[in-house]
């Protein structure tokens, strides 16, 4: 007897380059795809609702969790913490649902290092890197963003080059040349995932 798994799938690339915009078109197109809400201790911003675009949790309650050792992921950035709960990726995908996860690299390389230890991650996990056709094209449309000072500017190419070394890490590249063309290959990919041997559980 077979018992298919969902996919846990985990989507990054440098800042611009049209990964959330991705994310967004495939849940469009696939809206029983769950969305991975990601943990934090900062406070609510504007109309922000727990549960919904976080889970606002304390400083304590969140070392709480650290301790039980419930995240897949995690990390402290201008004194809050920010993470990712293992049943948040684990819950849905035992029940045979897909699970957009869009996390930056320090995120997904950490899920890559728990994979080594947890056989069941290691099975669903799906690492898609979303890249530019060129670094003189996502420098141009983040002028086109025109948000940035030059300084600014200069930080985010800079940044880009930096995580672009990491592509090669992933299982998968997407080449944000043409979104359209791009929201296609992503949706091929995650109709591929469920062909994988690996998300079937072979029971007597």
């Amino acid at each position: 007897m077979k018992q298919l798994y969902g996919s846990a799938i985990i989507v990054s690339g440098p800042s611009g380059v049209g990964k959330s915009t991705l994310c967004g078109k495939a849940l469009q197109a696939l809206p029983e795809i769950k969305f991975s809400i990601s943990c934090t201790t900062r406070n609510p911003r504007g109309s922000e609702q727990n549960g919904v675009e976080y889970f606002f949790l304390s400083h304590q309650e969140f070392e709480k969790r650290i301790a039980n050792d419930e995240f897949v992921e995690h990390a402290e950035v201008f004194g809050n913490y920010y993470g990712t709960l293992k049943s948040q990726l684990l819950d849905p995908v035992k029940n045979g649902y897909d699970v957009f996860l869009d996390i930056d690299i320090q995120g997904a390389m950490q899920i890559r290092e728990a994979c080594k230890k947890d056989q069941l991650l290691a099975n669903v996990c799906e690492f898609i890197f979303i890249v530019p056709p060129s670094l003189q094209i996502l420098e141009a449309r983040l002028r086109g963003r025109a948000t940035d000072s030059e300084e600014q500017l200069a930080l985010r190419i800079g940044k880009a080059k930096h995580e672009l070394s990491f592509a090669n890490l992933y299982d998968y590249i997407i080449v944000n040349d043409n979104l359209e063309l791009a929201a296609e290959e992503m949706l091929s990919l995650i109709s591929s995932f469920k062909l994988s041997t690996k998300r079937r559980q072979w029971e007597e």
